[in-house]
């Protein structure tokens, strides 16, 4: 699935719009070292998903394999998981 070229988006953009789109309670913290990244950042409020865009990127997603734990065993105790 590309979905970047037609939203004229980087993968980070449409990343943080499909957060965004997500839950309205859901504030992504994106990490900003350089200017450009800020402003990339903040363009992506510009970056508009259809409900056909956000259901193909859930169709996608839900064919990744998870690979590992998501916290080291000794961080998950700490967390009574």
């Amino acid at each position: 699935m590309e979905i970047t070229q037609p939203k004229n988006a980087t993968a980070s953009q449409i990343t943080l719009s499909w957060l965004l789109a997500r839950k309205p309670w859901i504030v992504p913290i994106p990490v900003s070292r350089k200017v450009d990244q800020l402003y990339e950042n903040l363009v992506t409020v510009e970056v508009e998903l259809t409900s056909e865009d956000l259901n193909q990127i859930e169709i996608t997603a839900s064919k990744i394999t998870v690979q590992a734990e998501r916290y080291p065993k000794m961080h998950a105790k700490l967390i009574n998981r």
